[in-house]
Formats: structure tokens, C-alpha cells, sequence
């Protein structure tokens, strides 16, 4: 499984809408679109996981796609760094 990064979404995109794009490419196992904390709006942002194969090709196909008027950027995703705890 590869986790992919998805930027530069429209605000309005659901996890519905990201599963049925990156599903063309293979077969998607998580979608999280990631929100505020205080608002619950989403920060256009999102993280896909799907199989490494099919995450290869969505990655080549997407990235600087246009989608919903907004031109997405598409990667592998990072691992995420560690923080220290808030206070």
C-alpha cells in the first residue's frame, strides 16, 4: 500500500469524489480529507491509499490534473514527521 497526497483540492471535495477519481487507477483502500479542527471545513488537502501499482499511475495521470477548476498536486506522501506534544 502507498499513501498519496493529494493538494490543492477544492473546498468542496468529498471523500466520495477523491475515491471515485483515484479508483480509475486501482483499488483505493482509505480516503481522508483533512479538516479544521474548529470549523470542521476542509483545508484542501487529503491523503489516498491504494495499492503501490495503481498509485503509481494515479500519481502520473493527476498530478497538475485539473479538477474542479483547481489544478491538484498529486505525490507520494512523506511520512509524518513527530511533534512534541502540545501543552
Amino acid at each position: 500500500m502507498k499513501s498519496i497526497y493529494v493538494g490543492n483540492m477544492p473546498y468542496k471535495t468529498t471523500q466520495e469524489d477523491l475515491e471515485e477519481l483515484f479508483s480509475q487507477y486501482g483499488s483505493v483502500s482509505s480516503v481522508k480529507i483533512i479538516t479544521d479542527r474548529e470549523t470542521g471545513r476542509s483545508k484542501g488537502f487529503g491523503f489516498v491509499e491504494m495499492d503501490a501499482e495503481g498509485a503509481d499511475k494515479a500519481i502520473d495521470a493527476l498530478n497538475d490534473k485539473e479538477f474542479d477548476d483547481r489544478r491538484l498536486r498529486v505525490n507520494e506522501a512523506k511520512p509524518r514527521e513527530s511533534r512534541p506534544p502540545r501543552d
